[in-house]
């Protein structure tokens, strides 16, 4: 009997549970039903011109419409992109204040002794946007017309030669130490706030080479005023198809890319991510904005929350194997 009692106890104590829990949930449904309701912000943690603010123009307009409010793109650079993923990670999880990285988010962590944040704990993963390759590449009048030219020089000349990139820690700069490792040269790098200001040195002659994301390089590649040596990614991009990867040009395991993701802060209602993550990846499926993308040399993914979970538990490791391996520290 008096198990019985407890078991009828019990039960009940459960159905109480899952009808609140049900009502609960209801509730939070109804309240963030009519989000949003104000200008939301999206935060690129680098100056303009770089990998996450050239996909941030691309999806900006679309995304506003979509969501019938206007969204703007807040660059706040600093510290390799900590200070704008920071901001973004002690953000109100109101959906109102996003974060658009590249693959800074996986590395930093491993990377300086105290980057501030956690990419688990700290951030609600909406999009796996997409990655792009990386392009070693130089100045058209610099006299250096291949990789094995560079390299050559750099060795017959060791400690002449620099190389610009988008800041300590980035995938640009990891994979260029990474190669110069597997070359045994040395090339100083020269950090710069971003891949716009990183592109500007090496077209302005500041840099004799430059080690940078392809988003934003076209351009200048297809005017001729930059001249691509190699790319970092696995296989030749669509829109680079005669320049080779490091692999063909006999350095293997040398593959670096750089990915960019949007999140929210933890916390965010799953309804309001749900949402986000809907007209985002709806905008990068289209084909026209597809289309515009890969003329940067970026390969769509549009992956939910689970596909970016899934990349930053992959590549946080394998980030920090290849930091140790370069022995880049920043404190």
């Amino acid at each position: 009997m008096a198990n019985d009692r407890y078991c009828t106890k019990f039960f009940r104590f459960l159905g109480l549970y899952v009808v609140l829990n049900a009502l609960l949930m209801i509730s939070i449904t109804k309240v963030y039903a009519a989000y949003p309701e104000k200008t939301i912000s999206l935060v690129s943690p680098f100056q303009p011109g770089g990998a996450s603010d050239v996909l941030a123009r691309v999806i900006v307009k679309p995304l506003s419409d979509a969501l019938g409010q206007t969204v703007i793109i807040e660059n706040k650079p600093g510290a390799g992109g900590n200070i704008g993923i920071n901001y973004v990670g002690r953000s109100k999880p109101d959906g109102y204040t996003l974060l658009i990285t590249t693959s800074v988010l996986v590395i930093n962590p491993s990377l300086y002794k105290n980057a501030g944040f956690d990419p688990f704990k700290d951030f609600s993963p909406i999009s796996d946007c997409g990655a792009s390759p990386n392009i070693i590449l130089t100045k058209a009048n610099s006299g250096i017309n291949s990789l094995s030219e560079m390299v050559t020089l750099a060795k017959n000349q060791p400690d002449v030669l620099n190389y610009a990139h988008a800041g300590v820690g980035v995938s640009p700069h990891l994979g260029m130490e990474l190669f110069k490792s597997r070359a045994k040269i040395n090339i100083a790098p020269i950090p710069y706030p971003g891949g716009g200001p990183a592109i500007q040195a090496v077209l302005g002659g500041s840099t004799q080479i430059g080690s940078i994301n392809i988003l934003g390089l076209m351009p200048h590649i297809k005017s001729g005023a930059l001249i691509p040596l190699a790319q970092t990614g696995s296989e030749r991009a669509a829109e680079m198809p005669n320049v080779p990867t490091l692999t063909e040009l006999g350095y293997p395991n040398t593959e670096a890319e750089t990915f960019v993701a949007i999140l929210a802060p933890a916390g965010t209602p799953p309804v309001i991510v749900e949402r986000l993550s809907k007209e985002i990846n709806l905008i990068l499926q289209n084909a026209e904005v597809s289309d515009r993308l890969k003329k940067f040399g970026f390969r769509v993914v549009a992956g939910g929350p689970e596909v970016l979970r899934a990349r930053m538990q992959r590549e946080v490791p394998m980030w920090k194997d290849i930091i140790e391996k370069a022995k880049v520290m920043v404190d």
